[in-house]
């Protein structure tokens, strides 16, 4: 097996409000090998993008962070804040939801591309313009060369994304961080931005951490995926699993809220009922039973009292719940088969 490049271990953020503490992440483990991808996926509130930021270091001074994230072997908790930012653009890029915030809106792609390089390493600024506009054009901009002075406003929604992507990609980074990274296109960009992906990790065995709250965006993108809900993962599996057997009932209703082709015309989708909870009062016991349909089938209301253990169900497969695993093969069969029973 390949080893791991990222190491994520017991990983907590918490955060001190007026209101109390937010426990924004609560015990995360991953990890992820070079020319991997591992999507995270989970509602808004999760805790997807406050781990990403944790890892690069960026989740503000109000954050506590502990437990232990390894960047090919180095400790990055308890590195020096000047290692870090040696670290960052270099060994790990993060490609951000907003390219128009991400990108400084008073100088040019060219200027910000080739500060990124300049940064890491000794080019002279001419050979840093090529190396930019090289990979300018290899991320897709049309007219790379002409577009270098431009500013990110005089960009579409879609090039501006591009232009993020090369600049996490300037330096060849071991490890990419894509949070949302398709957000805010539309579908025909979106597949766009994810084959550049695709191809660039083939190119240069990048290993990929994608943030989304759609898991149908991952459908061809990932190996792993690893579901968030209440700042912790509650099913861990290959791709394949998630899809064909997942076992944690929010992970069957995340499936069951993706929009589908084949669905009959007029025919709704199946939403997740309730809000995700507040990170700040967390329900005593499993954080999901007040959305959940299936808490009744547990005896002695074990999910109302006791938080349940993320557990393997088979050696790449884990799962956070008090059902027992026949009651969750059931339960998802029965799901999987009335979702492909109303088209």
């Amino acid at each position: 097996m390949s080893q791991p490049y990222l190491d994520v271990r017991d990983l907590r953020v918490q955060f001190s409000t007026e209101d109390g503490v937010v426990h924004a992440v609560d015990g995360v483990t991953f990890s992820v090998a070079r020319g991997k991808t591992l999507a995270i996926v989970g509602e808004s509130g999760s805790g997807k993008s406050v781990t990403s930021l944790a890892i690069m270091g960026l989740a503000g001074k109000n954050a506590r962070v502990s437990g232990e994230i390894f960047l090919d072997g180095e400790d990055l908790l308890t590195a020096p804040k000047g290692d870090m930012r040696g670290v960052r653009g270099d060994k790990v890029a993060m490609i951000f939801q907003d390219p128009l915030s991400a990108l400084h809106p008073f100088y040019s792609i060219g200027y910000q591309l080739v500060e990124a390089i300049r940064i890491h390493s000794n080019l002279s600024k001419r050979s840093a313009r090529e190396r930019a506009v090289a990979m300018l054009t290899r991320v897709g901009i049309p007219n790379a060369e002409g577009r270098f002075d431009e500013y990110p406003h005089q960009l579409s929604g879609g090039m501006r994304q591009r232009v993020v992507i090369a600049m996490g990609l300037i330096n060849n980074p071991a490890l990419i961080i894509a949070d949302e990274p398709t957000t805010a296109l539309d579908v025909t960009v979106q597949a766009q931005i994810l084959e550049l992906l695709r191809d660039l990790q083939r190119e240069f065995g990048t290993a990929i951490v994608l943030i989304t709250h759609d898991l149908g965006v991952v459908a061809n993108v990932a190996d792993e995926v690893a579901v968030m809900y209440g700042g912790r993962i509650v099913e861990h599996a290959t791709i394949d699993e998630i899809f064909y057997t997942p076992e944690m009932p929010y992970t069957l209703g995340l499936l069951a809220s993706i929009p589908r082709l084949d669905l009959e015309e007029g025919g709704r989708l199946d939403p997740i009922p309730g809000s995700p909870p507040s990170l700040i009062n967390l329900p005593k016991g499993c954080v999901f039973r007040p959305r959940c349909t299936y808490h009744d089938q547990v005896p002695g209301n074990l999910c109302d009292f006791e938080r349940p253990e993320l557990l393997p169900t088979t050696p790449d497969h884990e799962v956070r719940c008090h059902l027992t695993p026949g009651q969750r093969r059931r339960i998802a069969a029965e799901a999987l088969a009335a979702v492909s029973g109303s088209v």
